[in-house]
């Protein structure tokens, strides 16, 4: 493979570009072949399986060059293609055409995230080289210095108010925007924030909280009010811990659109039948909104939850982007990619893993509740 990529990156990028859809063709091919063709029964498709046994290990051995390398190609193709034919006379191989699907998606998740998560648990247990294991000196380390437990306290915090403010106030939006005049373009401003990268929302927010000395012209807007009120410029993104709340209003800003268009979609699901219901039973707005539409939309309210407070806890650009951490702002997705750039490996893989710990549960408890609506369904 690497002497294929070798000789593809010595050609023009003209010849390169058929050589790579021609290969992408071919792989493509593959594919269909063992999910649409090889399964299928007869005498016509037992040929083919019997043809790609045959031809595959000589084209393996022609570029490989080595008999071994083929001698396990024909021995594994032939014990696949042994049970494609078996299912084939059966049916219409419904494992293998589902294994075909499911192995380029597990292929990449077994990359991304499987190996890589294996490979931080170990480095969590090693020494900054990782060349010695040194158990958990590297816990130890972080749950005993005073600004690594800050550091800890600070992603909670950001867990704890985003997620809930986000989603009460963009469930107020859904409810009073719903059905009133310019709806769209309302929950188009709404929702605007979401469009911004985090890093460009940051930037944004960082002009807004800027100070300068009280005998120059302030360009942030907050400073601005605040002096043309008569106070003194403050400095928003160094007073701490109300710093960190000042960090936690982006994230705000920018998640609240997407409560919003997720509840407001669940809210237009709650049947009017229910609705019209409990109007009959006498009951006020209030007690229709609290009895009827959120029982009606928990699912939609467990999703937005659970989805923002993932977001909260892995928080990096905000933090990194308006104060690197400084003035006790930092959080835990910051301080590994800190750690790591200090070429500390083994306490940036601690606080991953802490990170992943924290995370865990509450995909766990996504996963649960959808399973429960699926068999209430």
């Amino acid at each position: 493979m690497s002497a294929f990529f070798a000789w593809l990156s010595q050609l023009p990028p003209l010849a390169q570009v058929p050589i790579v859809i021609v290969v992408f063709a071919v792989v493509v091919a593959a594919i269909l072949f063992f999910v649409e063709i090889a399964p299928r029964p007869g005498k016509l498709y037992t040929g083919i399986r019997l043809a790609v046994c045959v031809l595959t290990p000589l084209l393996i051995l022609t570029l490989a060059g080595s008999y071994p390398i083929a001698i396990v190609a024909a021995a594994v193709l032939g014990g696949v293609f042994f049970l494609i034919d078996y299912r084939g006379r059966k049916g219409a191989g419904y494992l293998f055409q589902l294994v075909g699907f499911l192995t380029p998606a597990l292929l990449l998740l077994a990359i991304g995230l499987v190996i890589p998560t294996i490979q931080t648990t170990v480095q969590a247990f090693q020494n900054s080289r990782g060349t010695e294991f040194i158990g958990f000196d590297n816990f130890i380390w972080i749950f005993t210095q005073p600004a690594n437990v800050r550091i800890v306290v600070n992603t909670i915090v950001w867990v704890l108010f985003v997620p809930t403010v986000s989603t009460v106030a963009g469930l107020a939006y859904a409810v009073f925007i719903d059905k009133s005049r310019g709806e769209k373009y309302f929950k188009i401003l709404v929702f605007m924030p979401m469009a911004i990268s985090l890093v460009g929302a940051s930037i944004i927010w960082r002009f807004v909280y800027t100070a300068r000395p009280a005998d120059q012209e302030q360009i942030g807007l907050l400073n601005a009010i605040v002096v043309a009120f008569g106070g003194q410029p403050v400095d928003f993104l160094a007073v701490s811990p109300w710093n960190t709340l000042f960090l936690i209003v982006i994230l705000i800003w920018v998640q609240t659109g997407f409560a919003m268009v997720v509840l407001s979609a669940a809210i237009k699901g709650v049947p009017a039948e229910q609705m019209e219901a409990a109007l009959l039973d006498g009951t006020n707005p209030w007690q229709q909104f609290v009895n009827v539409t959120v029982p009606g939309i928990r699912s939609a309210l467990v999703v937005v939850l659970t989805t923002i407070s993932i977001v909260s806890l892995k928080v990096f650009d905000i933090v990194r982007t308006t104060t690197a951490g400084s003035n006790e702002t930092s959080v835990i997705a910051n301080e590994m990619y800190t750690q790591f750039k200090n070429f500390e490996q083994g306490r940036s893989a601690a606080f991953a893993l802490i990170l992943f710990i924290l995370v865990l549960p509450i995909v766990v408890y996504n996963a649960r509740q959808i399973k429960k609506q699926r068999e209430i369904r």
